[in-house]
């Protein structure tokens, strides 16, 4: 790799990272090419260079790899636990699944992303643990409304009830519900 390709895939990167911490803090609408340009150290033009539009930048920077455990490596009647626990900690840590959550609300480009994002990645996830292999999209489009629902709850509409309970007492009342959409018979 040449010294300039190196340095293309740096900036990149550095646009980037910061694109993401300024699209989670102050979501889509209040993020503005210059701002992430200038925290960048780059000139705003150079954003637009790698990225083409202020849409390209953010789905750039909201694809996400869920990065969901092996459920082949869990025993079978805790895998609706294991995927609930690991949801709200990612909802709790990762502010770019957040703003695409937020965006995906009000913008068809950002809701087919995150239905992309989901169906692909959830459903790879679960179909080991699924009874019916036939099921998987289903199953795994039903366990996804679970996990979104509450996200969608808990941090953009801020329902007191949801927001006062810990990340405890959310994996104990949603991953029964999550267990039977995955490994429930028919």
């Amino acid at each position: 790799m040449t010294e300039t390709r190196r340095s293309g895939a740096e900036t990149r990167e550095r646009i980037l990272a910061v694109a993401r911490e300024h699209f989670a803090r102050q979501g889509y609408d209040r993020t503005t090419i210059r701002a992430i340009a200038s925290e960048a150290q780059i000139d705003p033009s150079m954003v637009m260079r790698y990225f083409g539009s202020k849409e390209e930048l953010f789905t750039s920077a909201a694809s996400i790899d869920l990065a969901l455990p092996d459920l082949t490596a869990v025993p079978v009647d805790e895998v609706g636990r294991t995927m609930v626990t690991h949801f709200v900690r990612m909802w709790d840590s990762d502010g770019t699944l957040m703003a695409l959550l937020r965006r995906a609300a009000s913008d068809a480009g950002a809701a087919e992303q995150m239905r992309s994002m989901f169906a692909a990645q959830v459903a790879r996830a679960v179909a080991p643990v699924c009874p019916d292999p036939s099921q998987v999209p289903r199953r795994a489009a039903l366990a996804a409304s679970q996990l979104l629902g509450i996200a969608l709850s808990r941090y953009v509409l801020v329902l007191p009830p949801i927001v006062d309970m810990t990340p405890e007492e959310i994996v104990d009342w949603v991953a029964p519900t999550v267990q039977r959409y995955l490994t429930a018979p028919e």
